[in-house]
């Protein structure tokens, strides 16, 4: 007995020598802010974003057939976001991450004859986003952790049916309001004493064809399909 019990008290000192040496090793790595959020379990906040965004555009097999159009292609142009952060920390180094929000966006189809523009389709949409995302964070240094972050995102087309829409696009086609995308991103946390300011870079791409085949119309009997895409950067402020 007097044994074991020498060896609990010997573990008992280590384990805790060993917590006040990593202790210590974060105070020397400068994580003075970062101790007011470790033991938080949530955090909320916001984020406002620029993206630019467009249509990656792949033809179908009438194109080879069409006389009058030989070149397609979605063009990237930029837009905000606004988004609310819901973190669930799970254990140190994972986060999972809810963040709806609303987002503006302008993108566009252009068509070409022998390289003369035949028409360029603008498109202009109002989203409802609700992304759930996995991060994960490195080790604490001088209160700032990298970061990369994945997932996926669901989008939903608030002006698909609108008047201005349709006579936007004239009835060449029509867009399918649900969107499912893929995200992958990188950042970095900053720890201050009042709030947690985060830089954020992501790539979203559509997962589902978003077209919706128009037979009675060429511009639409030559695109096979149409994907969504955007590059984020993103500011955050948690707390």
């Amino acid at each position: 007995m007097q044994f074991l019990l020498r060896h609990k008290v010997f573990i008992t000192f280590l384990l805790v020598g060993f917590s006040m040496t990593a202790h210590a090793q974060l105070k020397r790595a400068g994580n003075h802010n970062f101790w007011n959020y470790k033991s938080k379990p949530f955090y909320f906040g916001m984020t406002l974003g620029i993206h630019s965004s467009g249509y990656l555009t792949q033809k179908s097999r009438q194109f080879n057939q069409s006389d009058s159009l030989n070149f397609v292609s979605g063009l990237d142009r930029p837009g905000l976001n606004v988004n609310f952060i819901t973190n669930l920390k799970i254990g140190q180094y994972f986060d999972f991450r809810f963040i709806p929000g609303f987002a503006y966006s302008e993108r566009r189809i252009q068509f070409k004859n022998n390289n003369e523009i035949f028409r360029e389709v603008r498109i202009e949409s109002f989203f409802v986003e609700a992304p759930i995302l996995l991060r994960f964070k490195s080790a604490p240094y001088k209160d700032k952790r990298l970061f990369v972050v994945g997932g996926l995102k669901y989008s939903f087309d608030v002006g698909n049916n609108s008047r201005a829409r349709a006579d936007v696009l004239r009835d060449l086609f029509t867009f399918a309001p649900h969107d499912f995308q893929f995200e992958v991103g990188a950042g970095i946390q900053m720890f201050f004493p009042f709030f947690i300011f985060s830089p954020e870079i992501k790539f979203s791409h559509g997962i589902g064809n978003i077209h919706v085949l128009n037979n009675n119309k060429e511009e639409s009997r030559v695109l096979g399909s149409i994907l969504s895409r955007a590059l984020t950067i993103s500011f955050h402020i948690e707390g």
